[in-house]
């Protein structure tokens, strides 16, 4: 990928990032199986050191440069610190990574990052690692994923608010957030307010209200006012729900990233998408959207509702 190619061709993707655990590989595969099935040319890069057991075969992978265990046992480092001078490693050896990617020109390349949130909120090597893909001609979306079940507790999702929003001032990519995980919220608990509430970031005054309920934060009342105006005062971030067994939820995290990115699919994918849709009404279709989990949530507290009424 000479200096000269670089203006002859255009290549998409996504930077798939979040905290540990948030579903960062599973998204990735599933996501890489979902646009297969459109016709799309897409390939999965793990960009985290740490990742030794990859469900899939990866087109590349950053074992081939550095291991965070090589680096721990050979630089003294615990596992914070390993990552970090890994990102820092990819990042002086980004001919290495320049080489590697001219193979999968043609491709929708999916970037399966490290999960260390300091990466995405102060820290400059990856960061740096995109710019360069960004000179490299690559059309970049940062796909941040977030665990469903925080929004089961507000003081929580007031965190992954603000981390979200650090995340999007310091990556500086087009973002799309998404909540993981959406099939096993119910496991996590009652929510306090509506799906779209946490989805579309609505007046938040109403999670402090719900937050002074609680006899310890009832202390921190002012801060939290103070870290909710800050949320609200940038009034960017918001939420895209995901549950990667349904297809209706894989296609409008698709096409969110899509507008972010500026993919912009052919007629062939359209029919793919059409056909695929059509077919979702068989056994492997779970939810037929989102809004299925909401209902039968609003559905189980209602049933709750008429039992205790009937109990008195």
């Amino acid at each position: 990928m000479s200096e000269g190619s670089r203006g002859n061709s255009l290549a998409f993707g996504q930077v798939v990032i979040g905290p540990p655990g948030s579903g960062k590989t599973t998204y990735c595969h599933a996501m890489r199986d979902f646009l297969g099935r459109l016709g799309r040319a897409v390939a999965v890069v793990n960009l985290d050191p740490a990742n030794e057991a990859l469900p899939c075969p990866c087109a590349l992978d950053i074992a081939e440069l550095v291991t965070l265990p090589d680096v721990m046992a050979s630089l003294g480092l615990g596992p914070n610190g390993g990552l970090i001078y890994c990102m820092e490693y990819l990042e002086a050896n980004a001919d290495w990574l320049r080489d590697k990617l001219q193979g999968l020109r043609g491709h929708y390349v999916l970037f399966d990052c490290p999960g260390q949130v300091e990466l995405y909120t102060h820290h400059e090597s990856l960061k740096n690692v995109f710019g360069q893909l960004a000179k490299w001609n690559f059309r970049l979306a940062a796909v941040h994923l977030v665990d469903s079940h925080y929004c089961t507790d507000p003081g929580k999702f007031i965190s992954v608010l603000l981390t979200s929003l650090s995340t999007m001032l310091h990556v500086e990519l087009p973002h799309v957030n998404v909540l993981s995980k959406m099939d096993l919220i119910e496991q996590y608990g009652k929510l306090a307010f509506n799906l779209d509430y946490y989805t579309e970031v609505l007046d938040l005054s109403y999670l402090v209200d719900h937050l002074a309920s609680d006899p310890f934060f009832r202390n921190f009342r002012r801060l939290n006012e103070k870290l909710v105006e800050v949320i609200e005062d940038y009034s960017l971030v918001s939420f895209v729900p995901l549950n990667v067994q349904d297809k209706q939820s894989m296609r409008q995290v698709m096409q969110a990233v899509d507008k972010a990115n500026g993919y912009s699919f052919g007629e062939q994918e359209h029919r793919s998408l059409e056909a695929l849709m059509s077919a979702a009404v068989g056994a492997d279709f779970h939810f037929s959207s989102t809004l299925a989990v909401q209902e039968k949530y609003v559905q189980s507290q209602d049933k709750a509702v008429e039992e205790e009424v009937m109990d008195l």
